[in-house]
């Protein structure tokens, strides 16, 4: 299952649309969803203090400030296509 962690804090309405976007993609495509607070991690709030929300997508920065349903979808999609692909080809 392809893992998305987002960045946020609270109280940051551009991060409530995102994780209302990412729950509603969520029921589309399923994937492991990781949430992290960076007023809870000094390096996290170091790298994206000004940037939040920050999405990746299994491990590479995908969205910064709004996530798009169809461009996550999609990602979502290719990351799923991909994974079944490798498992399909001999090694």
């Amino acid at each position: 299952m392809t893992e998305v962690t987002i960045y946020s804090k609270p109280g940051c309405h551009l991060c409530d649309e995102a994780k209302a976007v990412l729950l509603k993609v969520r029921r589309q495509e399923p994937f492991a969803l990781q949430e992290v607070n960076i007023e809870e991690h000094p390096e996290a709030f170091a790298a994206f203090k000004e940037e939040v929300p920050v999405i990746f997508v299994a491990g590479r920065k995908a969205f910064k400030y709004r996530v798009g349903e169809r461009e996550l979808l999609r990602r979502l999609q290719r990351e799923r296509q991909a994974r079944e692909a490798s498992k399909s080809t001999p090694a």
